[in-house]
């Protein structure tokens, strides 16, 4: 009888612990969406992301994780009324975690695109138009793609730069070389490793600007570009995509998209 009565105390401490938690999400900006919960079901989506795109997600001087896909994300979920908890992963490993089932969406910057629809990818409205555009150092003497011609160029693996970069190769006989990072792919071009690199118009405007970089952005680069979307690779979450496409429209309508757009962009 005592062994059952402890058991039965210890259930109804480990209730009250349970009721009396509160969210684990390590985004301090989703602290009012914590008060109802669109789905119903308490459920806490996790939302993985890239971890230097600035200026759509990085980490700012006191170490939060900032930017405009972060903002953008805690303002729908305010307004829908949802948990959530960024994991900032990168690229790649972002990918892989909705794709193995660790993160139930992605935003990072991810232009939407049919190739991308065709292999798994299954997109928000689009969020944000933008296009890719070619980068040389301030000093280069390249003043267009014809001048690259037996070159080596930078691209980040698996982006819109990168598919921008390998359509154009064979027509102007340059090489491409592959990073894992902006940062990093940007260094290659400062320290001579290539000419170039091709990258998200806005995100490489940020960086030259905020990082002092000596790089330019030559003009009459730019392609057509791609709108960003958000996306989910499982269907079942589906309620995710719909929770952020009416969320998008709400903030759209009530002025918030257009503080978060001109707090990093002007």
């Amino acid at each position: 009888m005592k062994k059952a009565l402890s058991l039965l105390m210890a259930a109804t401490l480990a209730l009250g612990l349970a009721a009396c938690g509160g969210n684990t999400s390590t985004d301090a900006n989703n602290d009012a969406a914590n008060d109802s919960n669109a789905s119903g079901d308490g459920k806490t989506w996790v939302i993985a992301s890239d971890t230097v795109f600035k200026p759509f997600e990085y980490t700012d001087a006191s170490g939060n994780f900032v930017g405009i896909d972060v903002d953008i994300v805690a303002a729908i979920a305010e307004d829908q009324g949802f948990d959530y908890e960024i994991k900032s992963l990168g690229w790649d490993a972002a990918i892989a975690a909705c794709q193995s089932g660790q993160a139930d969406g992605m935003i990072a910057g991810a232009s939407i695109t049919d190739e991308r629809k065709e292999s798994g990818w299954i997109f928000s409205d689009g969020y944000y138009q933008t296009t890719q555009t070619m980068t040389v150092a301030a000093d280069s003497d390249i003043a267009g793609f014809e001048d690259l011609s037996g070159k080596t160029v930078a691209v980040k693996t698996g982006t819109q730069g990168a598919t921008y970069a390998e359509s154009l190769k064979d027509e102007y006989g340059f090489t491409i070389t592959y990073f894992e990072d902006s940062p990093t792919m940007y260094q290659a071009v400062l320290g001579g490793q290539a000419v170039a690199c091709f990258e998200d118009t806005p995100v490489m405007a940020a960086s030259i600007k905020d990082g002092n970089l000596a790089l330019k952005i030559l003009e009459d680069t730019a392609n057509e570009g791609q709108p960003y979307g958000f996306a989910i690779f499982n269907p079942d979450n589906q309620e995710l995509i719909d929770l952020f496409n009416a969320g998008l429209a709400n903030i759209k309508e009530n002025g918030k998209y257009d503080e978060i757009i001109a707090k990093y962009l002007g």
